[in-house]
Order: structure tokens, then C-alpha cells, then sequence
């Protein structure tokens, strides 16, 4: 055999019985079969084989398994992000002249998702109170595909009643779709619960460092796996196994974080509840919180991210000063890493309130507790 032709061989020369902690990261495209009567382009490579690297490799493959186990899950699906999750999951339910119902406390890429590619598709995307309940039968139609639950909701940190929404939508024939990011998958049972679809962005506490981008989209059962499947294998949302192997080796420490990380953001969460100048604390554990009698049904537990407001003694500007002048916590837009992280909503805008510039969302990292109180101190000092 030709030297050109060796180096192109791709029979594995070593042994291949090593064994590790660690799964493999497997990089790959093509798929090679062992005679063409098994060539087939099947996206669903957990049941039937491997086809094709788009719709993962054995790394994308294990991560999707241990998501779909710690959920309870019939299968998870691993895609490029939290937005490409939420894409999946409308694409799949929704068609044109079709109706879905998006609480307002959403998370704010949906919302828009909603107003620009679900419109242009002639799909109508209607908001609804988080806290109506099982009121929300009163909002579903004939033509009602989906119904989206996010608890706690996006900065408000409102709680939904999410086995009220799920019967009203059932009762009607109606998917239910949950983005349980904020409980990591592990501290609301979206199944058990009734939930179709849950999805999250393990960008976040998955993920847990700030490097990586992926999302999950899991099936309650064969029926909703059957419908999310052809669409994803048709947009085509493959995953770097890189990145699955680092939110594998998240999942690994993730109970550990997520234990830290509550104590240290109830105790930083009560401090701002004392505080003078603060108005109200919007944290689901907090018996003031939206739906917090909800959140102790429902949840096993809290995580990192909460919100709060100045009072009204504190203008817009001065809440401005206030995030500029805080140095352990950093301005930025994500969440559930190790850092922690601060910044304003300007702009938040819900039914009858106004926040007029100064409700603050916190993510709490794994820094000294008494160094962000310390931090969060010093900023507030002469607002």
C-alpha cells in the first residue's frame, strides 16, 4: 500500500479498550457504513445508529442522554443555544395561521421571536398575564398550537402555575412548552408536572464558566419527540462536541454549584430586603415574590438570579451610577456562571407598572458573600 494511501486509512492503529472518567470528544461528519444497504440519513441515531455527524457524534449523543435522564425525559435533543431551543420548539408546533400564547414575563428573545420570524410566518403569538392560572382557558382557540410557561419569569421573577396551565391546555388538546433554564432542568420536574416540551439554555448553569453556547429541547414522549425531530433534522442545528464536552464535565459539578450558589444569593437577596433604599426584592423564595406559595409547591429549590428595585427616591440615572460603580460584580446580559453580574432594565416594560429605570437584575457567582455585599454596599453609597 501506497504511504499516501496510509495516512488516509481510517482504521484505528492503537488499542481500543482504554477506559476513562471522561467521554471522548468525537469530531466528525461523515459516518462510514459497513455495506451500502445500511447507508441511511436517520436523525434518530439514539434508536436506529449513527448517520450523520449533524445530528451528533457519541459526545453530542451521551450529553443528550444524561440531560434527558436527569429531567426524566423520553429523549433530549442538543442544539447551538437557548434561542435555537425556542426556535425548535414553535417551528415544530406552529404552522402558518396557527395561535400561541407567551407569557409577558418572557424571557426577552422569545418575545421577539414572536413579533419578528413567528409573525412573518403568519403565526400569532399572544401575551398573557404569568399569574393567570388556570384562567388561561379562557385564552385558548381553535387554532391554539402552543402554549409557553417560563417560571420564574424573566426579571419579575413571577411564578406560574404550571399544572393549572398544562390541564386548561390539555383539556383543549394543546402542547405545553416550559423554558426551565433557571431551574437547570433538576429543580422543577417540568414531566412530572405535565410539561411537553421542556427546554433550557445550558449556556448557563449546565455550561456553569461562561464559555460555551448550547441548548436542550426534551420530549415528554414519543408523540413529542416525533414532532421535533423532522424539524430539527431539517434546520439542520448541529453542536460542536467541544462544547458538549464541556457542559459533560458541568453536569458534573452542577449540584455542587447550584447548592452554593442558593445560599449565597438568598442571604445577598435578604440583605437588599433590609436595605433603605431598596423597594422590593423579586426572588421566588421571598413570601413576598409573585407566586412564591407556587414556587414552595413546585420547586425543590432556588438558584442564582434574582432582581430588585431602588425606590423611587433613586432616579434612573443614579441606578446607572450605581451598576458603573460596582467592581466584583460585572455589567452583563447572561447568567448561571461562576461570576457574578449586574445590570438595569431600562426599558422593562409589564401591564400596569412602571419600573422607571431602576429594577436591577443580579446573578449571584461563587465569590465571597461578604465581598458582593461589601461590593453592593459601596455602590449604593450616597444614591
Amino acid at each position: 500500500m501506497d504511504w499516501r494511501t496510509k495516512l488516509l486509512d481510517p482504521t484505528p492503529q492503537a488499542r481500543q479498550d482504554y477506559r476513562s472518567l471522561v467521554t471522548p470528544v468525537y469530531r466528525g461528519s461523515t459516518v462510514v457504513f459497513e455495506e451500502q444497504a445500511a447507508v441511511t440519513d436517520d436523525w434518530r441515531q439514539a434508536e436506529n445508529g449513527y448517520s450523520y455527524g449533524l445530528y451528533g457524534t457519541p459526545t453530542a449523543l451521551e450529553l443528550a442522554s444524561r440531560i434527558a435522564g436527569i429531567e426524566g425525559a423520553r429523549e433530549s435533543l442538543i442544539v447551538p443555544g437557548g434561542q435555537a431551543a425556542i426556535a425548535l420548539i414553535y417551528l415544530s408546533y406552529c404552522q402558518a395561521g396557527s395561535h400561541a400564547l407567551v407569557p409577558i414575563s418572557a424571557y426577552g428573545p422569545n418575545k421577539a421571536m414572536a413579533e419578528g420570524l413567528m409573525r412573518g410566518l403568519n403565526v400569532e403569538v399572544e401575551a398573557y398575564d404569568p399569574l393567570i392560572g388556570a384562567g388561561i382557558a379562557d385564552l385558548i382557540r381553535d387554532n391554539t398550537a402552543l402554549i409557553w410557561c417560563e417560571s420564574p419569569g424573566s426579571v419579575t421573577m413571577d411564578i406560574q402555575d404550571v399544572p393549572a396551565i398544562v390541564a386548561a391546555a390539555h383539556k383543549r388538546g394543546v402542547a405545553v412548552a416550559l423554558d426551565n433554564t433557571y431551574a437547570a432542568g433538576v429543580m422543577f420536574d417540568a414531566f412530572a408536572h405535565g410539561v411537553d416540551v421542556s427546554m433550557q439554555a445550558l449556556t448557563k448553569y449546565v455550561g456553569g464558566h461562561s464559555d460555551l453556547l448550547l441548548g436542550s429541547v426534551s420530549a415528554r414522549d414519543d408523540a413529542a419527540y416525533g414532532k421535533l425531530g423532522p424539524i430539527y433534522q431539517q434546520l439542520g442545528l448541529a453542536v460542536s462536541p467541544d462544547d458538549c464536552s464541556l457542559a459533560l464535565r458541568g453536569l458534573q459539578t452542577l449540584a455542587v454549584r447550584l447548592d452554593a450558589l442558593e445560599r449565597a444569593t438568598l442571604r445577598v437577596a435578604r440583605w437588599l430586603q433590609e436595605h433603605s433604599i431598596v423597594d422590593e426584592v423579586f426572588h421566588p423564595a421571598l413570601p413576598d415574590c409573585p407566586g412564591h406559595e407556587i414556587w414552595k409547591r413546585d420547586f425543590t429549590g432556588s438558584t442564582s438570579v434574582f432582581s430588585f428595585t431602588f425606590k423611587e427616591s433613586v432616579s434612573a440615572e443614579k441606578a446607572k451610577s450605581f451598576i458603573d460603580a460596582l467592581n466584583i460584580f460585572k455589567i452583563g446580559m447572561s447568567w448561571g456562571g461562576v461570576n457574578s453580574l449586574a445590570v438595569i432594565y431600562p426599558d422593562l416594560k409589564r401591564p400596569n407598572r412602571d419600573f422607571g429605570g431602576r429594577i436591577v437584575r443580579l446573578n449571584i457567582g461563587l465569590e465571597s458573600t461578604d465581598d458582593l455585599i461589601a461590593d453592593l454596599e459601596q455602590a449604593m453609597q450616597g444614591l
